[in-house]
């Protein structure tokens, strides 16, 4: 999966979630195809929108293609800006009791007069394909079978199929969300890591980066690891998505950490675009078989792949 990187002297791999997303997507794919034949049961998804942020309808619009791409049943819901609180409870509870949808995804971030926690545990957690309901979240933290949040579950792909076995080694995350940091950490204590949380109170983060082997970057502050916080050879995984203002009124995307100097010293490392975020969407589509998988009572097909 390495890129060619013959040009530069001693580069790291470019870890290509966009090749890995691809051959996930290809085995929920296969996995749909075995379900339907054997039990006549096709996996639904369902999408709520509440407003018209654009980069949430784009990323609703994927969502949908590649859900049906894969096939399965691709359900859309859109609400207005102004819809009231209640309004979305009750697009939720009536997807909570609809047996056609397995997995519920309440687009994020949701506007002011609706409370987000609430929502989110309105879901049943059986449908929780996000794996934010405070019931997966308790199960993942207790090391018992959970629905695992789509960005992390992402992540851990990418480092075991880059590194193999995980046990051992030293993982830095830098940041604490629950969307994120949070669910990483134990995701990375189960694969028996010594793991540290860093977040904007560390003292001496610099240092702290550098003694990590993995080092995961999720907090939404542009380029704000340098080549120097990373050690030489360490894996880095860059959850950040920012959007930074460049000459020529235009813009473009970068992670957390400054990709041109820590290529330069890192083993293996996430490029953004093109890195976590293929993987989020597909791990998404993994979720929604295996909570099918679940709620029928069946056992999840294992891919070939």
């Amino acid at each position: 999966m390495t890129a060619d990187h013959s040009h530069t002297q001693n580069s790291a791999q470019v870890i290509d979630g966009k090749s890995f997303a691809q051959k996930l997507r290809g085995q929920v794919a296969e996995q749909v195809t075995s379900i339907k034949s054997k039990y006549s049961l096709t996996p639904g998804l369902a999408v709520v929108l509440v407003g018209q942020d654009p980069a949430s309808q784009v990323y609703v619009r994927n969502k949908g293609k590649q859900t049906r791409d894969a096939g399965m049943e691709a359900f859309d819901f859109h609400l207005p800006a102004n819809a009231s609180h209640d309004q979305v409870v009750r697009q939720v509870q009536d997807l909570n009791g609809d047996d056609r949808v397995n997995g519920i995804l309440v687009q994020l971030p949701l506007p002011p007069q609706v409370d987000e926690s609430a929502i989110i545990n309105i879901i049943d957690p059986a449908k929780d394909v996000d794996g934010f309901h405070v019931v997966n979240a308790g199960r993942l933290a207790t090391g018992l079978p959970a629905m695992i949040p789509c960005t992390p579950l992402g992540c851990l792909t990418m480092l075991k199929e880059t590194l193999g076995d995980l046990s051992g080694r030293r993982a830095l995350i830098l940041g604490r969300s629950n969307i994120v940091g949070k669910p990483m950490a134990s995701l990375l204590v189960k694969e028996s890591c010594t793991v540290t949380v860093a977040h904007s109170r560390t003292k001496n983060l610099k240092e702290e980066c550098r003694r990590a082997d993995i080092l995961i970057a999720a907090v939404g502050k542009p380029e704000m690891v340098r080549g120097d916080w990373i050690q030489k050879g360490a894996t880095v995984i860059d959850v950040g998505i920012n959007r930074i203002d460049v000459p020529g009124g235009k813009s473009r995307l970068v992670g957390d950490v400054c990709f041109p100097e820590a290529v330069k010293v890192a083993g293996a490392i996430t490029p953004v675009p093109g890195g976590v975020g293929p993987m989020t969407i597909a791990c998404l589509l993994s979720n929604t078989v295996t909570a099918a998988c679940l709620q029928n009572k069946i056992s999840v097909p294992q891919p070939t792949g």
